[in-house]
């Protein structure tokens, strides 16, 4: 079972930056990507990026943080992390990682869906003031 942890949320003010970590731990046979995710106040938990954990680290983003959110992978320490700038309020969130242990596509293939996700963290709250 593998478990994940979050870090580096806060307050931050609009234009700002933050980068968040995900540290995974546990035994896990196989990981083929691990993900971003948010989730607002009465809102549905939102796909914001991915990336695939072997290979060249290939990415994919949603369109609301593509050019504002980098993710990145660091598979010696088992870590994900999220780069966030030009924060806006609407950022505002959880923000959750989670792992994708193995693939049920051929080939490339970017899960966005919570369903396909396999285990989660407890999240991290970012808050944006104006």
């Amino acid at each position: 079972q593998v478990q994940l942890v979050e870090s580096g949320g806060g307050l931050v003010q609009a234009g700002g930056s933050l980068k968040l970590s995900c540290a995974a731990s546990g035994h896990s046979s196989s990981t083929y990507a691990r993900s971003w995710f948010r989730q607002a106040p009465g809102k549905e938990r939102e796909f914001l990026a991915t990336v695939l954990w072997t290979g060249a680290s290939d990415t994919y983003y949603a369109d609301s943080v593509k050019g504002r959110f980098t993710i990145s992978r660091d598979n010696a320490k088992n870590a994900v992390y999220l780069q966030m700038s030009s924060l806006k309020p609407e950022d505002t969130a959880v923000y959750y990682c989670a792992t994708k242990h193995s693939r049920t596509h051929a080939g490339v293939y970017y899960y966005t869906n919570i369903d396909e996700y396999d285990n989660w963290g407890q999240g991290t709250q970012v808050t944006v003031s104006a």
